[in-house]
């Protein structure tokens, strides 16, 4: 199995008010300790929206603008035309990313409960996206989810997400976190 890892980093971060991906913590980068959490999981790393020193970049499909689904449909177009099987997702914000999700959520479709961005998809599943994006009014990840009928894999402790300055400023005290 090839494993293309995608991090989502497209989007405006308005609650947070500013670049959440090149936020830090403990001196990195949100984006890096993604891209660490997930390098050891997938073959391979894109980042999708944006770029970011020494990382590919995949874009939005079909055009920027559609929040995770535009960003979910890059990575599964780019996992497809570079001969990825499958898709192993995490938004930009999502810092505390388990080293066993891969083998966690495999066999795809899957995601995290509570955390739709954390998944793994099929790449063979990019064309039944745009589908559903150029006809379905429900753009959500969630809507996607049901129409993928992709399993919701619970984990026991809760992940971390980064939406807010208050958000970062509670993670980076957090005891494995502080030197």
């Amino acid at each position: 199995m090839t494993r293309l890892g995608a991090i989502f980093a497209g989007g405006q971060a308005r609650r947070f008010g500013g670049d959440k991906g090149a936020a830090e913590v403990g001196g990195r980068a949100l984006i890096d300790r993604v891209a660490d959490a997930l390098r050891p999981q997938c073959d391979a790393l894109v980042i999708v929206g944006r770029d970011w020193p020494g990382m590919a970049r995949a874009e939005d499909v079909p055009e920027p603008g559609l929040g995770p689904l535009g960003a979910l449909a890059g990575a599964l177009r780019f996992a497809q035309s570079h001969g990825f099987e499958d898709v192993l997702t995490s938004g930009c914000d999502l810092p505390d990313i388990p080293r066993n999700l891969a083998a966690r959520l495999a066999p795809g479709p899957a995601v995290v409960a509570g955390q739709p961005l954390l998944g793994v998809w099929p790449a063979a599943l990019a064309a039944r996206l745009l589908d559903h994006l150029e006809t379905c009014d429900d753009r959500s990840m969630r809507g996607w989810i049901a129409a993928a009928s992709a399993r919701r894999v619970v984990f026991d402790a809760p992940i971390a997400n980064i939406n807010t300055r208050a958000d970062l400023a509670a993670f980076a005290t957090r005891p494995d976190l502080v030197d």
